[in-house]
């Protein structure tokens, strides 16, 4: 008899600690589920953001909505202050959430970034040493001159003279990336290589040919091709082949 009143008050006990536990994980799971729906604010992009939009501009293209906070992604832009100075690394789509990881420096778009051909214009690739592209500040969206110098080896009527002169003015450069190039005696034990610089040019077809044309004479040694930075703002004029008569005068 005895047994059994035990057995009786165990089995009560336990049930009563049981529903104690369940009663807790429940309510546990209630406040986890509550948090997790809370709604908080986050800028959803409702036009899409193009590749290299300024941080400034990217108010225009977001809205503000509220999501569950357990769909906020942690790396999530929190104020819009925070992009200024920094463009859009790639184009960013309607409905994505706002990231900082999608916005950099400009520098960092320029060095991997390439710009469009405009219509009418053929790309062209020529390799150069970095001390010729502006010690390596070239980019996609630069403008350069390109200046062509001579030396005496030169296959020309005028084989005798080194001249130096401006091909080109404010030639817009799509694509940039880095390579190497190799050098040699004809011996295939006395070989060096020097670092360089692919720059792909938006020209025209006589710019193309004369671009080339200058690639193989500083190949064979008879010349070389040298970039300027070449901005809006600079001026252009007063160019004229440069030779050893003429080199000190303005």
């Amino acid at each position: 008899m005895k047994t059994r009143i035990i057995g009786a008050i165990v089995a009560l006990l336990l049930a009563v600690v049981g529903a104690f536990v369940l009663v807790n994980y429940v309510q546990a799971a209630d406040a986890r589920a509550a948090a997790g729906a809370e709604l908080s604010d986050v800028y959803i992009v409702e036009e899409e953001i193009p590749q290299g939009t300024p941080g400034e501009e990217v108010g225009e293209f977001v809205t503000v909505d509220q999501v569950p906070a357990r769909n906020l992604n942690e790396d999530r832009v929190t104020d819009l202050a925070d992009l200024q100075g920094l463009v859009a690394l790639d184009d960013v789509l309607p409905g994505e959430q706002l990231l900082n990881s999608r916005f950099s420096d400009p520098a960092v778009l320029n060095a991997t970034g390439e710009i469009p051909v405009p219509e009418g214009l053929q790309e062209v690739t020529i390799a150069l040493p970095v001390e010729r592209v502006v010690g390596g500040q070239v980019s996609p969206g630069s403008t350069v001159g390109v200046v062509y110098s001579t030396n005496t080896n030169t296959i020309s009527p005028n084989s005798n003279v080194a001249v130096t002169k401006f091909m080109f003015h404010r030639m817009l450069v799509t694509r940039v990336t880095p390579g190497t190039t190799v050098a040699s005696d004809g011996s295939s034990t006395n070989e060096t290589s020097a670092g360089t610089i692919m720059v792909t040019f938006a020209a025209t077809t006589p710019q193309v040919e004369r671009l080339v044309y200058g690639a193989e004479q500083q190949a064979d040694g008879n010349g070389g091709l040298w970039l300027t930075l070449e901005p809006e703002t600079a001026d252009p004029s007063g160019s004229s082949p440069r030779f050893g008569q003429n080199i000190y005068v303005d």
